[in-house]
């Protein structure tokens, strides 16, 4: 019997699924596969992982829009502790739904997945005050493969939630906190990329 419930094509864009695993729950605690060869071939979802990753994260980090130029991974990922609301931006060339993104809340308690196949953009915002987020990737990492995106371009106009500011053509974080006041914490280089069209 399958382990998984797979929501294929997630917000009309081809690619794009939410796995949400069987949990086996008692008195002692819980248990749950996060990954299982069979189960995510028998829903079409043959891809091969190579590489695990794992972060950690305060409130109000945002991490993104990152892709590989030259070797593109699809990624697997889920939040194994607090939220994150985690975005995949259409990159592919060619694609009906070029530019268009989706966003998934993820988080230790859903215990929902969303696989990201090659061709996108991705990013994530920390919601809880605390977030530990775990990746499986199709490619290994290559330095210096890394492009990126504006986390706040108008023309794809991701609606991070719980968050307030006002774009000011740049990709910095300066006047943008989340709804408590927190503010929100970029990497230099995601302060440094440009928008969709640039």
């Amino acid at each position: 019997m399958g382990q998984i419930i797979v929501e294929k094509n997630a917000g009309g864009i081809e690619g794009l699924c939410i796995i949400t695993p069987a949990v086996h729950g008692d008195a002692r605690g819980s248990f749950m596969e996060t990954y299982n060869k069979k189960d995510f071939y028998e829903n079409g979802l043959t891809m091969e992982f190579v590489q695990d990753n794992q972060s950690s994260s305060i409130k109000g980090v945002l991490r993104g829009l990152h892709f590989q130029k030259e070797y593109p991974q699809g990624k697997l990922v889920r939040a194994i502790r607090g939220s994150v609301f985690d975005v995949a931006v259409d990159i592919r060339k060619g694609s009906a739904t070029y530019g268009k993104w989706y966003g998934v809340i993820l988080s230790e308690e859903n215990k929902k997945q969303f696989y990201i196949p090659e061709g996108f953009a991705h990013g994530f915002l920390v919601l809880s005050d605390y977030a530990e987020f775990c990746y499986k990737c199709t490619d290994f990492y290559h330095p210096g493969d890394e492009g990126g995106l504006a986390w706040n371009d108008p023309a794809i106009g991701i609606e991070w939630p719980m968050m307030t500011g006002i774009y000011k053509n740049t990709a910095k974080a300066d006047g943008y906190s989340l709804e408590d006041g927190t503010p929100i914490l970029l990497s230099e280089k995601d302060e440094k990329w440009e928008g969709l069209e640039a």
